[in-house]
């Protein structure tokens, strides 16, 4: 049987390994769920949050690692009216890409781009409507089902993949799933109706889903995980399982991520408030930590 086990062993194994030391920069989202700009759009509400975000760890120097549920793809056929619907956040993350700081991994939503063939055809060009020509987008770019970040000097690592693994329902019947998010659920959603299939609006199977990975994490000497998948934020002590949830970026008029800098990893959000004055503004809050990353001990 093709179990959570194997599914997260074939995972880590085949990881794309990128080193890092305590000067490196990473900021980690997922589950943008980047849509068309409909009823259904669940990105469209955060979209100048995350875009806001996004540039301060772009001018701050930080890699971007997206791990899992960029795009939607369930709803969507193609990727082209996601791109026209939210151009501004692509180009800012072609600015990524251009100079290495841009890792994509896939999820069940946008499991299409586990064929390196279909990322070619839809990401590395677009249709500019002013020239009337095909310019470049994401010209060679590798999505990856898993990252490993290891330390240069201590030999640390940190796992990261989308977590749907655990969740074999969204990971070997991700078709299906598909099948009736784009025939049913998509529709009803237009209605104000949620999927309560998903494993963000199933309490239950959310909690199955991190037993899961939090088993797979012990029986693999305590190994820093993390995950999207669930939209639940979760940041350990340290001495407890290490496992953590960077949230997502649908949350109501807020986004949640990772930040991994100086050797210390942080759960942030990123929301609308007011000022003194009255005047919006978006603001980022520390939720967890900063704690260092040493203090995560393998057993």
């Amino acid at each position: 049987m093709f179990t959570t086990k194997r599914r997260l062993d074939n995972a880590y194994k085949k990881a794309k390994i990128i080193d890092f030391d305590d000067s490196s920069k990473f900021i980690l989202f997922s589950d943008c769920h980047r849509s068309d700009n409909s009823f259904a759009d669940d990105f469209a509400n955060n979209r100048n949050i995350y875009f806001h975000a996004l540039r301060h760890y772009y001018n701050h120097g930080f890699m971007y690692c997206e791990i899992g549920d960029g795009d939607e793809l369930w709803e969507n056929i193609a990727f082209e009216p996601i791109f026209e619907a939210h151009k501004n956040v692509y180009m800012l993350m072609q600015l990524f890409h251009k100079q290495n700081r841009l890792h994509m991994l896939w999820g069940n939503h946008d499991m299409v781009y586990r064929n390196p063939n279909y990322v070619k055809k839809h990401l590395s060009t677009y249709f500019d409507k002013v020239t009337g020509e095909e310019v470049e987008l994401f010209k060679n770019i590798k999505y990856h089902e898993s990252v490993i970040l290891k330390h240069t000097e201590t030999g640390q690592e940190l796992f990261l993949t989308h977590g749907h693994q655990a969740d074999a329902w969204n990971y070997i019947f991700w078709k299906w799933s598909r099948f009736l998010v784009r025939i049913l659920w998509k529709p009803l959603n237009v209605m104000g109706i949620s999927d309560p299939t998903q494993p963000a609006k199933n309490y239950k199977e959310l909690i199955k889903i991190e037993r899961r990975t939090k088993k797979w994490i012990i029986e693999n000497n305590n190994i820093i995980t993390i995950v999207g998948h669930t939209h639940r934020p979760r940041f350990p002590e340290h001495g407890d399982i290490a496992y953590f949830n960077d949230g997502s970026c649908v949350h109501p008029r807020s986004i949640t991520g990772i930040e991994i800098e100086n050797g210390e990893i942080c759960l942030v959000k990123w929301q609308i408030n007011t000022n003194n004055d009255g005047i919006l503004q978006i603001v980022r809050d520390v939720l967890e930590g900063p704690r260092k990353i040493s203090g995560y001990k393998t057993n």
